[in-house]
């Protein structure tokens, strides 16, 4: 009996592009085999003409890089992906939302999807509707983003498990963001209570835990994304990270000054205000921590993201370094589930990705 077989196309070969192609070229004695017919980025790629698999080896950067070949359009990969022979399954490792504005398209041609890109799963409600209305028609590809939300942590997949069979989810709540994590961790040490707010976003940013500009962290919208996938998996359509408070900790002044190292010079202009509210909550015997929640137990469904204040005995408040952990309470589970442990990085969320891909070849 021959191998069963699957096609993979990578969008994306930046840093979790690369640990992806690296895990996936790494499975050996699995039942299914992997044939990797594409990796493109920008305005190169590595086609496979013959639908056969690409080898994958240390070189792989270097024939990227000097390749003439590119799939400039999602038309020109929908076109060459609909030709394949075998089954296939688009890896998207970008965070571009036109590529994820196409996934109806592409799943509706019969091309599953596996990513970490969360904007086609938190964006518009339209397209959230869109896209799994074309994953349930009778040749629609299979879609799966276990690592929109905290990397390779089995997040998503334990949600939909509690309500694919039943349950119902009452609570939802979580540290969310790697970089946040990080950052409230070490503001709120028992020892750091002289350590300045604007130092402690300096030192994450040094050690490659925030955005180059770290305004994109302290926003709130990395956070608000992600609550509104699960809040949306756990049955309240939200319209989308905007349609609910989210808490900035961009200081008002500061949300239009140019440059991130501009913003970083002028932040400690307002360490007094994050300094007030840690010593508040060092005083109750309790800790700051930058949480989403949704609560489904009223009438009408609550979600935010906020800084907030727990107890030292709270699950949340022994967090290390730059830890994700949520927490699910539901019918069945008054006591909640927890899931806590690394929820970014380039291997874990090549990893969470990865399994995804997994999952849907062994169900092409």
């Amino acid at each position: 009996m021959s191998q069963k077989a699957v096609n993979v196309a990578i969008i994306g070969a930046g840093l979790v592009g690369s640990a992806f192609i690296s895990q996936i070229s790494r499975l050996s004695k699995t039942p299914i085999s992997y044939n990797v017919i594409l990796i493109a980025r920008s305005t190169k790629a590595l086609i496979s003409k013959d639908y056969s698999p690409l080898t994958l080896g240390d070189d792989w950067q270097s024939r990227l890089n000097s390749s003439s070949d590119s799939l400039s359009s999602t038309g020109d990969i929908a076109a060459y992906l609909e030709k394949s022979p075998l089954p296939v399954i688009l890896v998207d490792n970008t965070s571009n939302e036109s590529l994820a504005q196409s996934y109806p398209l592409l799943i509706s041609q019969g091309i599953s999807i596996a990513t970490p890109n969360k904007k086609g799963f938190s964006s518009d409600l339209g397209l959230w509707n869109s896209i799994f209305e074309a994953s349930a028609k009778p040749k629609g590809g299979l879609v799966y983003h276990e690592a929109t939300v905290g990397a390779g942590l089995p997040i998503i997949g334990t949600l939909n498990d509690l309500v694919n069979t039943g349950d119902e989810v009452l609570k939802i709540e979580g540290i969310f963001s790697g970089s946040l994590s990080f950052i409230f961790n070490e503001f709120s040490k028992p020892t750091g209570s002289d350590v300045k707010f604007s130092d402690v976003v300096t030192k994450a940013k040094e050690l490659g835990y925030t955005e180059p500009d770290p305004r994109e962290d302290l926003n709130g919208l990395d956070v608000a994304r992600k609550v509104t996938i699960l809040s949306r998996l756990a049955g309240n359509k939200v319209q989308g990270p905007s349609s609910f408070p989210v808490h900035s900790l961009i200081p008002k002044p500061l949300e239009r000054v140019e440059t991130a190292g501009e913003f970083l010079e002028k932040l400690p202009q307002y360490d007094a205000d994050l300094d007030k509210l840690r010593q508040e909550a060092s005083s109750e015997n309790k800790v700051l921590r930058f949480v989403g929640k949704v609560d489904l137990t009223q009438q009408t469904p609550s979600v935010a993201v906020a800084l907030e204040k727990y107890d030292n005995s709270h699950p949340f408040a022994s967090l290390k370094g730059s830890d994700n952990v949520i927490a699910f309470t539901t019918k069945r589970y008054p006591n909640p589930i927890i899931i806590q442990g690394a929820g970014a990085g380039d291997a874990v969320t090549a990893a969470g990705v990865l399994g995804d891909v997994i999952k849907i070849a062994q169900r092409l």
